[in-house]
């Protein structure tokens, strides 16, 4: 295989590597128990954080911080798992990164 060859088939793999990576940054992922349920995006940015306020009195409160801690953090989860399904084909590929 001739280097043009070689740098073709790399250019060609990193479209497909930004691709999937912008797929993932695009996906909506939803984290939640029984209070809370916050929704982010593949850059674990938080988009939307909704509380069941009709289960919710005000001695809850500690709770509540609680329950939307773990709900971030489920989210995050999906997060990377989805990336390490999507994205970790390339991690064996030397001199991509």
């Amino acid at each position: 295989m001739n280097m043009q060859a070689i740098m073709k088939q790399a250019q060609t793999l990193q479209k497909e590597m930004m691709k999937t990576k912008e797929e993932i940054d695009n996906t909506e992922f939803v984290g939640n128990n029984s209070f809370v349920t916050v929704v982010t995006n593949g850059k674990k940015e938080i988009k939307k954080i909704k509380i069941e306020t009709e289960k919710l009195e005000k001695e809850d409160i500690e709770i509540l911080e609680d329950m939307i801690m773990v709900a971030v953090n489920n989210a995050f989860k999906s997060v990377d798992k989805l990336t390490e399904e999507k994205m970790g084909k390339y991690a064996n590929i030397p001199g991509l990164f």
